[in-house]
């Protein structure tokens, strides 16, 4: 997970799985659309790679990436267990607020 974490935390980075989140992209198309060097590019790519975040398909002289699923659902599944603590802290404060509307409504 911290792999993973660490991989998304560069901005570029993660634009480039935002890219890739609409389908499979050669690196020339990476580059064009971020407006970034192929060079640099290539290594955000072996970093997500390397983070099992995106996978290649090595297909004549082109490489295409693709995003994994597995890494972002371990991710959702790891924040779950927040959203659950986030949920019932609101609804203690729903709660408590409507308590207080009771209140000065009685006033």
């Amino acid at each position: 997970m911290e792999k993973i974490m660490s991989a998304l935390a560069e901005s570029n980075r993660l634009n480039i799985i935002e890219l890739l989140r609409d389908g499979p992209l050669t690196v020339g198309e990476v580059a064009e659309q971020l407006q970034l060097r192929q060079p640099q590019v290539s290594k955000h790519l072996r970093v997500l790679s390397d983070a099992g975040l995106v996978e290649v398909e090595p297909i004549a002289n082109r490489r295409i990436y693709k995003l994994r699923p597995q890494p972002l659902m371990k991710i959702d599944a790891w924040l779950e267990s927040y959203r659950r603590v986030w949920e019932e802290r609101f609804d203690r404060l729903d709660d408590y607020l409507v308590k207080l509307q009771e209140k000065e409504d009685e006033e």
